[in-house]
């Protein structure tokens, strides 16, 4: 099971799921508990730019996951071999895993979301993706636009989709570069935080206070790290990598790669969206993938 991050959330999500199975608005409440407010108002009212703030994103989409992994349970799937997540995703992988409470993982995210948002001053940072272009030529075009400001390969998602960011005009830049080098589209996201790049180096390091403060044990299932696709061995492991994943890139293709190799026989993704599953496919065209983000599509999980 793959739990994804930041940008997969929207306004109504897991609506239908909740109408089916008490164990969504009971994970939001518990969320809500931690956070001071009714996250489950939120993310079924909005609005939008209000559910897309990092602040606000963060907390909901360790909800969202969790909350989708509790509804396959409650419905009769089986518990996975492995689980991973993209970015924000390795914590719902954690909580699924047994490694750590909602509560802890939420108290842990919240400080995370706060610290990257106060990183990089808005309108500064900037993320874009980039489609079409080998890897190599990406990250040619980041070190020439480097030049100008910080600009940097984050996410490599798919063969062919690599996530950049780092300055605005830096990044920029670097959408030229790429475009000029043959890729197919440079899209800027809409986001203002340049994760995982060197930006938040203070963040990640700042973050190690509460990663101490928080339960953490040994995986009950194992959990691969998206930092490396290596999987976590126990607490101290866990602590320093999510420090390090902060401003560290998130390396897709290595992780599914290596549950594939780890002998998973189908990919589900569990949470809002469905885009780690189109990854996964492009990834790996001969490992049968589902996803969970409505009733329907947990019937097709179910049966498939």
């Amino acid at each position: 099971m793959v739990f994804p991050g930041q940008g997969s959330q929207s306004v109504g999500m897991q609506a239908d799921l909740a109408a089916e199975f008490p164990v969504v608005q009971q994970t939001y409440a518990e969320a809500s508990d931690i956070l001071g407010y009714d996250l489950w108002a939120l993310v079924q009212g909005g609005p939008a730019e209000k559910l897309a703030e990092t602040v606000v994103t963060q907390p909901a989409m360790l909800a969202a996951g969790v909350a989708a992994y509790r509804v396959w349970l409650a419905a009769g799937g089986g518990a996975p071999t492995q689980v991973a997540g993209h970015s924000l995703g390795e914590y719902s992988a954690l909580v699924a895993a047994e490694s750590m409470s909602l509560a802890d993982a939420m108290q842990v995210v919240v400080r995370r979301s706060q610290l990257m948002q106060d990183a990089v001053p808005s309108g500064v940072g900037a993320m874009a993706a980039i489609i079409g272009l080998e890897d190599a030529g990406v990250s040619a075009a980041c070190k020439e636009a480097s030049a100008v400001g910080v600009a940097e390969p984050v996410n490599f998602n798919s063969p062919g989709q690599v996530v950049i960011a780092g300055h605005k005009t830096a990044i920029d830049k670097a959408i030229e570069l790429c475009l000029a080098a043959g890729a197919r589209r440079g899209l800027l996201l809409p986001v203002s935080v340049p994760s995982h790049s060197s930006l938040m180096t203070g963040a990640g390091e700042a973050l190690q206070e509460a990663l101490a403060a928080a339960e953490i044990q040994t995986p009950a299932i194992k959990v691969v790290a998206a930092t490396d696709g290596e999987a976590y061995t126990d607490a101290g492991d866990i602590r320093s990598r999510l420090s390090q994943q902060v401003y560290g890139p998130v390396q897709w293709v290595a992780t599914i790669n290596a549950i594939v190799d780890g002998g998973a026989a189908r990919i589900i993704e569990c949470g809002p969206g469905k885009v780690l599953a189109g990854l996964c496919r492009r990834i790996h065209k001969g490992t049968p993938v589902s996803f969970i983000d409505s009733s329907d599509s947990l019937q097709k999980a179910l049966q498939a």
